[in-house]
Parts: C-alpha cells; structure tokens; sequence
C-alpha cells in the first residue's frame, strides 16, 4: 500500500538538522576542498535490492535542507515494491550539497526501507489469518515516529507511541504492586475514561486474574505456543490477546494460527537489516 509521510514538518526538519550537523559539523573537508561552489549535478537514488520503500520524503527533504534550489522528482512512493535497477528519486543541484547530503538521506531511506521490508515479510506470512503484526517501544531514540511510519509502510500497525498512549501493567508493576487485581483497580480509579489498560501475563493463574478483573487488552508473555492457543480457549473472546516475546519470521505464522489478536514485534525496529539502496550521480 503506497501512503504518504503526514509527520509534522518542524520534527523531520529538526531531526535532519540534528543528524546533518553531526555528520559535516562546520566543514565537509574533502567536497569543500575539492568542489566548486557553482558546480551543478544530476543523481539518483537506485534500489540495489528487492524491497519495500520507505522514508523517501524524509531522504529527499534532506537534499532540500542542503540545496534550496535541487530539483526533486520522485518516481515511486513509500510503501512501493521496489526491486534491483529501480530508480526511486533524481535530483539536480549544486554538486556539493547533493555529496553532503548523500549520506544523511540514505542512512534514513535504507533503514526505514529495511524496516518496512522486514514488516511486509511477516505480514505476508499471517495474511490468511486474524493477527494482526504491530511493533513495540523498542526503537532508536529520536526516530520512533520514522520506524513506527515505516511499519505503516509495510503493512503493519502501531502499538503505543509512547508512555502516555495507554496503560500497559508489565510483570515488574504487577509484582511492585502485589497482584494484577490491585494494580488494575488501582489505576481504573485514576485514569481518565480515555485511556486503555492492558496487562501483560506470564501464565494461566495470572490470565484468570487478568480477564477476572475485566481486562480487555491481554499481552501474553514470552508464552509458547501451545500455553498461547489455551490462552485463547480460556480467554474466549472476553479480551483481545497480544502475544510478544521471541517472535521471529520463522515462528510468526504458528503463532498467528493460535488464534491471537496482535502480535508484537520489537525486532520490526531494533535489529532490522537497512535495504541496500544508493546515490549514484549522472
């Protein structure tokens, strides 16, 4: 599904900043040096690799930031299939701003592409079933709202964005506050009527409790299998079941054919593979 990057200008723009003053700091000792001010070139990003496209207008804004005046023409869109040979975008303009900005706008494209790549895979494998694949808080600080975007672009789905989205008791809270039951009736009589609460569980004693107390967001952790599709007879449509925990693209589809709801996947963004892609210049 080909979609467009909606996130807030001033947070792309600032973030390219941050990551462009990192990498050139006040000089650029071998362009500066060598190329002329008034110096003019064409290039393109080429696909190197079969994949799926993402943060294209987050690498082109990047050329932008650098050149004023490059020209940008984009012959695809995140969430494209691209494949070997492909050309994503060309770009006319001073020579050293392109050369500056090579760097910097294919660090974004090739990991948010790798990411969107990695989703669609796993996608692919439960597309005949009812899960549904979403990431986790396990990303890069500063690019959480880049990966998550990118796993929209891979046909995936978003778990919380942040801290504040929802409620989610995990084993540390459960075990701070003595018991699930406590934990849930303590936050039900401080949050506001916005708010969602999941609960994370790490047995069948701790699900009983969970759906006992009317839970209706269960995250089972860590669970194999087997423990997963009784969780699901137990549970019985009384709550949505999430399952985490050492999933990867070999075991995904079993886990889908359990008959969970949502499988979450830290991996989509923590270790994912970039996509080879490069700029080559006319």
């Amino acid at each position: 599904m080909e979609i467009s990057m909606n996130l807030p200008a001033f947070y792309i723009d600032d973030l390219i900043k941050t990551a462009l003053a990192e990498d050139i700091s006040y000089i650029d000792l071998t362009t500066d040096l060598l190329i002329s001010e008034d110096s003019i070139s064409r290039a393109f990003f080429l696909s190197k690799a079969d994949g799926v496209l993402a943060g294209l207008d987050a690498a082109c804004r990047v050329m932008e930031l650098t050149d004023r005046e490059v020209k940008v023409t984009k012959h695809f869109r995140d969430g494209a299939r691209i494949k070997p040979g492909d050309i994503i975008a060309e770009f006319s303009g001073k020579t050293a701003a392109l050369l500056k900005a090579e760097r910097t706008s294919l660090n974004l494209l090739q990991h948010m592409s790798g990411i969107a790549t990695c989703t669609a895979e796993c996608a692919e494998k439960i597309a005949d079933t009812k899960a549904r694949i979403t990431d986790t808080r396990k990303t890069l600080p500063g690019l959480r709202s880049l990966q998550k975007y990118a796993v929209l672009c891979g046909g995936g789905f978003n778990h919380r964005y942040n801290l504040s989205d929802a409620a989610l008791i995990k084993n540390n809270h459960i075990d701070a506050c003595g018991s699930i039951t406590e934990a849930v009736k303590i936050l039900r009589s401080r949050l506001g009527h916005m708010a969602n609460i999941e609960v994370e569980v790490r047995n069948f004693a701790e699900l009983n409790q969970a759906l006992e107390a009317g839970v209706k967001i269960i995250l089972l952790d860590n669970m194999n299998v087997s423990d997963m599709a009784e969780a699901v007879k137990i549970s019985s449509g009384r709550a949505i079941l999430e399952a985490s925990g050492n999933i990867t693209l070999g075991n995904i589809r079993e886990t889908a054919l359990t008959g969970v709801d949502i499988i979450s996947m830290g991996a989509l963004t923590h270790c994912v593979k970039a996509l080879d892609i490069s700029l080559r210049f006319k």
